[in-house]
């Protein structure tokens, strides 16, 4: 990644744009399933208890296939609008960030530069703002709520703090598995498929309990009043201790595994046309190496 050829930091944010299209809506049509399942199990009075294959067994019996896909259309066309964004915000800042100081390597973890962290942070941000209506969207609609316009941005703290967690992790891993382990990454199919699926999921476990909060916040689930510390309080009062905060963390990692694996596929193999039309010199951060 370090050594790549970049052009201009627009140009760059232009074709993340692009890719992060496809990314996205990739995502949604391949994770979520896994994700109703997961909001479920978070957030809907009566499935507390629900092991994962009960949620999917009583989701089916009770609405078919159908209710697996419910909720689906904000984040269908929402993810390519957020998750386009956010790679476009990494690029262009990526680039932008090529000084002596953006390119200082952090001590301790093995050539990780300061521009990665900040350009996650400036990428997860701009998707939270993005994101957090969508998926205040699209829980309610899991959950055979009702939502309103003014409402959409119930849980956005929360949504910030899960976002700037997770996307700025998952930056950090594949950027260094593409500099650990390039011969890995660059296997055909497989080397991005892992790098992606690896790197998202072990993310999500990271900041697991902020999206359970942000599920019950947006679901309607407790007390709306409640500030994030007591939210935290009443998810392990009410959930059964500390697991609670892990609740639906089994659909959550197949749903990411498989989803973000596959995305990374469709993403890189777009990025590869592009780098044969002589768009740019070489691929974006997220493509082969140089």
């Amino acid at each position: 990644m370090h050594n790549e050829r970049r052009t201009h930091w627009v140009k760059d944010g232009i074709i993340g744009l692009g890719v992060g299209v496809l990314y996205g809506t990739t995502n949604v049509m391949v994770g979520h399933p896994f994700d109703t399942i997961k909001t479920k199990m978070q957030a809907q009075k009566g499935f507390e208890n629900y092991s994962m294959v009960r949620t999917l067994t009583s989701t089916i019996k009770q609405q078919g296939i159908k209710g697996l896909y419910r909720g689906c259309v904000p984040p269908l066309w929402g993810s390519g609008i957020y998750r386009s964004m956010q790679f476009a915000v990494f690029e262009a800042g990526y680039t932008h960030l090529n000084t002596a100081f953006g390119t200082q390597e952090i001590p301790g973890t093995g050539g990780l530069q300061v521009r990665v962290i900040l350009s996650g942070v400036m990428a997860s941000t701009v998707r939270a703002t993005i994101e957090c209506p969508l998926e205040y969207a699209k829980v309610r609609g899991q959950l055979g709520h009702s939502w309103t316009l003014r409402s959409v941005y119930t849980g956005y703290g929360v949504t910030w703090i899960r976002t700037v967690g997770l996307m700025t992790s998952y930056f950090m891993m594949v950027d260094t598995i593409r500099r650990q382990f390039p011969d890995q990454f660059n296997r055909p199919l497989l080397g991005p498929f892992l790098t992606s699926g690896c790197a998202a999921t072990f993310a999500w476990w990271i900041v697991w309990p902020f999206e359970v909060m942000k599920s019950q916040i947006q679901g309607g689930y407790g007390d709306q009043k409640l500030s994030l510390v007591q939210r935290l309080q009443f998810t392990i009062k009410e959930r059964g201790g500390l697991l609670g905060l892990y609740r639906g963390i089994g659909p959550g990692t197949i749903r990411s595994f498989l989803a973000n694996g596959t995305s990374m596929i469709v993403m890189v193999n777009a990025q590869k046309q592009i780098t044969k039309r002589g768009w740019r010199e070489n691929g974006v951060t997220l493509d082969e190496e140089s």
